[in-house]
């Protein structure tokens, strides 16, 4: 297959966007670190010590160009569960308890109706996720958007215990990776999801259903981001787990490898599951097989490092939760 698409090519850079952590990561260097925080910038939460032994866990978000979809097709309230379950999703990989959630929203000219539904759906995923919305802030910007143009941010703050904090230190190799399906391509890779699906690529009917679908295409591509708060928390009970990432932009490899170890590695068996059918279908617009796992989840939105000795008791806390946990691949020497 010629590759006709890439998310380079539909205008997002990941190499740019690392090296730009690099960069901010060069600048607080030279600035005195403070002594409350632990860590360092480039994981998936920020961490503070507020002493008992305890830290505050922080993240922020958006749902990038996904929103621009959710133009075309009137489909908005999945947006907020979208901007929600990005930051939580993210805090909770440490093993931290989300207390509560805020998000800011900016657009060239208020709709009440739109914003409503999608008010809405935050609410909905912070209910689901067991954190309160605490507040937020919508800005009116007129010049700056356009009157239809609107972008979300989200802003997650959690607690966790500082001797329980999950930070991939115990990682070792031929530990079990285990994942947990995603619903879709969450709120990721949609620069490139829409060029598979429009003009430059598919130019297909997002109200069409393709063949063998139970869904048409905009419901498919507009499927909110999975909530993984209940049933991490659940696993984190157990003990057991070394480990967790959230698999967001870079898709899987990158995501798992930012909490191993550097002496260690992962081999990910990328047939062990099934993919939704709405990646064959953006695959299907000409983009390669890399390039797919360098940009989505295809399918495993949330992972866990464990013991092999301990995959019963973690597969059992996570049936628990209502998942069907899959191994995925196992960590290996570099």
């Amino acid at each position: 297959m010629t590759e006709k698409l890439s998310y380079e090519k539909s205008g997002v850079s990941i190499s740019s966007g690392d090296a730009w952590v690099e960069v901010i990561k060069g600048l607080l260097k030279k600035r005195p670190k403070n002594a409350n925080t632990l860590g360092s910038v480039g994981g998936f939460v920020g961490l503070y010590s507020i002493g008992g032994g305890q830290c505050i866990a922080a993240c922020c978000d958006g749902v990038g160009t996904k929103l621009e979809l959710a133009k075309k097709t009137g489909i908005y309230q999945e947006l907020g569960q979208d901007l929600v379950a990005m930051n939580v999703n993210d805090l909770v990989t440490i093993g931290a308890r989300p207390l509560f959630f805020l998000d800011y929203i900016a657009c060239g000219k208020l709709d009440v109706n739109v914003l409503k539904e999608i008010v809405t759906g935050v609410l909905n995923a912070c209910e689901e996720s067991l954190c309160a919305l605490l507040g937020g802030e919508t800005a009116e910007m007129p010049g700056v958007y356009s009157p239809d143009g609107f972008d979300l941010a989200g802003f997650s703050v959690g607690i966790v215990d500082e001797d329980d904090i999950i930070d991939g230190k115990k990682i070792k190799k031929d530990n079990l990776i285990l994942g947990l399906e995603s619903s879709g391509a969450h709120s990721n890779g949609y620069s490139l999801v829409r060029s598979a699906l429009g003009k430059d690529g598919l130019n297909i009917d997002l109200k069409s259903t393709p063949k063998g679908w139970k869904e048409t295409v905009e419901e498919a591509a507009m499927r909110p981001t999975k909530l993984y708060v209940k049933a991490a928390l659940e696993a984190v009970k157990t003990g057991k787990i070394n480990g967790m990432a959230h698999i967001t932009g870079g898709g899987m490899y990158a995501n798992i490898v930012r909490i191993v170890p550097k002496e260690l590695d992962v081999k990910i068996d990328f047939s062990s599951w099934k993919r939704p059918k709405i990646f064959d279908l953006i695959q299907s617009a000409g983009i390669a097989e890399n390039e797919m796992r360098n940009v989505f989840n295809l399918g495993i939105g949330y992972i866990f490092i464990i013991d092999k000795a301990d995959l019963k008791k973690v597969t059992a806390a996570l049936s628990k939760a209502g998942e069907k946990p899959i191994i995925i691949g196992t960590v290996t020497k570099r």
